[in-house]
């Protein structure tokens, strides 16, 4: 089972799959190989890339994230208004300082190679990273990057039962694999869906350690959408795409109190829209977001979450809480009997697991029973399914942005209609996930985070292909 404090990380945009994962990697592999040998002994690193981190990595700044994790950077410390600082000694004087610690020669055309057509296989996001050591050996390993900042090497990916130091599902006190036995265990011990998930996570951790994790995901979300709404501007990356959010938040600021706002049933949609762009284009712009369950999809949470503090009236911190504990139960079964990797399955895996697990939380703090909360879910999955991943020129911004917008109303209208309900639905959520997973595998490649079908083809007949240099994202950061 995946726990809160891994399904909600504090990352880096544009892409938890692309950047966070590749970040990640590169701090995996500096740590694998301090216990080699001592850093100062490499005198060369590669890079290789491999199927959708090559095909789009140049957009979801794949490369420059790996170098900053090389550089000794982490996604939920790194200071992203400083990249091109960070990054300017690699460009300019084509020199790597190792994790501050050793200096080495590296020039970015000749020591990162990008394999697009080439798929390794366990999943179409790998990275190899490789050093020459003084003695003129080669350490070497493979990454896969699955989803969500998700990171695991190869010898977990072909051996996955081999890692002993991971509690088992069988030591939590309320296990589950399914969402049967989700609503099995809750209805038999009288619990939430968020009381049950408590009770998971407090088997490992102290209750006020993970009350204060939650706490400080909902202040990162509610910071990343004051931060997008203070913010104008051209996105980078070569589209010039322009951070709405801003202009939307003034336009809605200043209609707040004219009488015509005061009757207008769907106003709550217009700030539901504006937080999640406001989220969406702080992600694209390789700002601080929170993975939720993914940075592609990472403004449908806070969106809905923001909808219940500005909109409900049952709004409170506890509240909060639980809705980030239900979520963690929707969005775990989901990565475990499916995915959420826009490269494995197509957007379906990243707006549409957003939008169950938002739309599950939402009916929780509505006052809905776990059947209810499952039948949100369903619903969620099941209008998103088929959904691709097509970004033009391997932006996360068109459509990612507005997808995300449309996501999150979808997902308070999942929860209002199943909270209106019995919590009897014709599909279970179990089958919906499981007809993602086959959809996602029946979907062709070009259609999942490839860039070369869709919108992503048909639209960028006449839009610049993004400029190399995924420096280039970061510098105008």
């Amino acid at each position: 089972m995946i726990s809160v404090f891994d399904l909600f990380k504090i990352g880096v945009g544009p892409s938890s799959s692309h950047t966070v994962g590749p970040m990640v990697a590169a701090n995996l592999f500096l740590s694998a190989l301090r216990k080699q040998t001592k850093l100062d002994t490499i005198k060369s690193i590669e890079i290789e890339l491999f199927g959708s981190l090559a095909a789009t990595g140049k957009g979801h700044a794949t490369d420059t994230a790996i170098l900053l994790g090389l550089l000794g950077h982490a996604p939920s410390t790194i200071d992203t208004r400083l990249t091109s600082q960070y990054l300017l000694p690699i460009f300019s004087d084509k020199t790597l300082n190792i994790a501050g610690e050793h200096e080495i020669a590296f020039d970015v055309e000749h020591h990162i190679h990008w394999y697009s057509d080439t798929v390794l296989p366990y999943h179409p996001n790998a990275m190899t990273i490789s050093a020459r050591l003084a003695d003129d050996s080669r350490y070497q390993q493979t990454y896969y990057s699955v989803g969500g900042g998700f990171v695991i090497n190869e010898e977990n990916a072909t051996n996955p039962d081999d890692d002993h130091a991971t509690p088992t599902i069988e030591e939590l006190p309320y296990p589950f694999n399914s969402a049967s036995e989700l609503l099995e265990r809750c209805q038999k011990n009288g619990l939430s869906i968020s009381e049950l998930v408590l009770a998971n996570e407090c088997h490992y951790r102290d209750k006020e350690e993970v009350l204060a994790y939650l706490d400080s995901i909902w202040d990162s979300m509610q910071d990343c959408v004051a931060r997008g709404c203070q913010s104008s501007g051209i996105l980078p990356g070569g589209l010039d795409v322009k951070r709405r959010a801003q202009a939307l938040y003034l336009q809605l600021c200043d209609e707040k109190d004219r009488p015509s706002a005061k009757t207008d049933k769907l106003a709550a949609m217009d700030w539901i829209d504006l937080y999640a762009l406001a989220v969406n284009e702080e992600n694209a712009n390789g700002g601080n977001v929170v993975t939720a369950p993914t940075n592609g999809a990472a403004g449908i949470i806070p969106a809905v979450m923001h909808y219940y503090r500005d909109f409900l009236s049952s709004y409170s911190l506890d509240g909060a809480r639980k809705f980030l504990l239900n979520a963690t139960a929707i969005g775990s079964l989901i990565k475990q009997n499916a995915s959420i990797s826009g490269a494995e399955v197509g957007c379906q895996g990243e707006v549409g697991s957003a939008c169950a697990m938002a739309a599950s939380a939402l009916a929780e703090v509505l006052g809905g029973d776990p059947a209810k909360c499952l039948n949100a879910a369903e619903i969620g999955i099941e209008h998103n399914l088929g959904l691709t991943c097509d970004p033009i020129g391997g932006l996360v911004q068109v459509p990612c942005i507005e997808r995300n917008a449309m996501g999150a109303v979808k997902a308070v209208n999942a929860a209002r209609l199943a909270c209106r309900g019995d919590g009897q639905h014709f599909v279970s959520f179990d089958k919906v996930v499981e007809t993602m997973k086959q959809t996602g595998a029946d979907m062709l490649e070009s259609y999942k985070e490839t860039s070369r079908a869709g919108l992503a083809v048909i639209a960028n007949n006449r839009i610049p292909t993004a400029s190399h240099g995924v420096s280039v994202k970061y510098s105008q950061c």
